[in-house]
C-alpha cells in the first residue's frame, strides 16, 4: 500500500514538472512557479509515504523530509535549498499581487524541481527494489 501511494505521488510530481514547463512556454510564469513547487512537494510526500508519514501542512512535510532524508545524509543539503527557494517563490507568486518572476528565474525553478524529482525517483526506485524484492 505504501509503495503504491509513493508511486502515485511520484507520478503526480512528474506530471507537474511537465505542466510547469508548458506554462513557461505559454508565458504563465506564476503558474509555472506554482507547479514546480508542487512537483517537489509531491516528491517529498512520495518519500515520506514509504515511512508511513503524511501531513496536511506544508511546513510539516518539509520538516519531516529534511529530518528523515537530508539531515541524515540521504540527500544533499542542496535539496533543502531547492525546497526553500521553490517554497518562497511559490508563496510570492501565489499571494503577492505585484510579484513579478522573470523567465530566467522560472526556468531555473523548473530545472531545479526536475532535478529534485529525478533524484527522488532514483532513490525511490532503489528503496522499493531493496524493500520489496
Amino acid at each position: 500500500m505504501q509503495r503504491d501511494i509513493a508511486e502515485l505521488r511520484l507520478e503526480n510530481a512528474k506530471a507537474l514538472i511537465s505542466t510547469a514547463k508548458s506554462m513557461i512556454e505559454l508565458g504563465d510564469y506564476k503558474s509555472s512557479a506554482n507547479r514546480s513547487y508542487y512537483a517537489v512537494f509531491n516528491a517529498m510526500r512520495a518519500e515520506l509515504a514509504l515511512l508511513k508519514i503524511d501531513h496536511k501542512k506544508h511546513s510539516s512535510v518539509i520538516s519531516d523530509f529534511r529530518l528523515n532524508f537530508i539531515k541524515i545524509g540521504i540527500f544533499s543539503p542542496e535539496m533543502s535549498d531547492i525546497i526553500t527557494q521553490l517554497f518562497d517563490v511559490r508563496n510570492q507568486s501565489d499571494y503577492n499581487d505585484f510579484y513579478v518572476i522573470s523567465k530566467e528565474e522560472v526556468i531555473k525553478q523548473a530545472n531545479n524541481a526536475e532535478m529534485f524529482v529525478s533524484t527522488i525517483a532514483e532513490h525511490l526506485s532503489q528503496a522499493v527494489e531493496d524493500n520489496y524484492s
